[in-house]
């Protein structure tokens, strides 16, 4: 396989990574639920309600990642990617934003002690992020910022797809592993703290790649 094919598949492996962070990190409904079966349960059950949401997850990310590889002629001319970049940093800024402002501990589903077994924690994570289709949009964000989607490369988008998968799941276990750790100091307090953290990065690496992009000195390369 030629040098070049290794660099494209590190890149888009690297921009998975990242991608499956970013969409797993905020702490919406799953997040929460994962902390409150950390806390309640024990770390394993936190660790599947997270890989029931990746599970979800990486679905919505191959059905945006197609839908995105059919408009790719049109994508691909320098303007419109122009804009489609600053398109993505804008709608990921506004949701640093929102993730910074909002409160995941109102109206939280309570988690019971009730443990179950480990495929029906996982399950249930799993129906309730698929029911909320709307993390394409973030999806799309993402892929736009990073330039997520090579046409014709159906190998390293495999890798990047894995990539984000792997991302996911790291994210879900640090956070299960952080949780168990000062499990007697931990509280809604410690969630609304994680979301603003978590929301400033988002808006941080936005305001970094829009200002960028403005400037090109930040691009991509196919």
């Amino acid at each position: 396989m030629p040098f070049p094919i290794h660099i494209d598949i590190l890149d888009i492996i690297f921009k998975g990574l990242l991608i499956g962070i970013i969409s797993s990190a905020p702490m919406g409904p799953v997040g929460v639920l994962c902390v409150q079966r950390t806390l309640n349960k024990g770390r394993w059950y936190g660790f599947v309600t997270g890989v029931g949401a990746a599970a979800s997850d990486i679905i919505y990310a191959l059905i945006t990642g197609l839908g995105m590889s059919f408009v790719m002629d049109l994508i691909t001319n320098p303007t419109n990617f122009f804009w489609l970049k600053i398109s993505g940093s804008v709608i990921l800024l506004l949701f640093g934003v929102y993730c910074f402002r909002s409160d995941p501990t109102k109206n939280m589903h309570i988690s019971g002690k009730k443990k179950g077994s480990l495929w029906h924690n996982g399950i249930t994570a799993f129906l309730v992020t698929f029911s909320n289709p709307l993390i394409i949009f973030l999806f799309m964000a993402a892929f736009a910022q990073l330039g997520f989607v090579i046409p014709n490369r159906p190998v390293e988008m495999g890798f990047g797809f894995l990539g984000i998968i792997i991302g996911a799941l790291v994210w879900w276990f640090g956070l299960t592993w952080l949780i168990d750790k000062v499990r007697g100091k931990f509280d809604n307090f410690g969630i609304q703290i994680i979301n603003k953290v978590i929301g400033s990065v988002v808006i941080l690496i936005s305001l970094i790649i829009l200002v960028g992009t403005i400037f090109n000195l930040y691009t991509f390369h196919y």
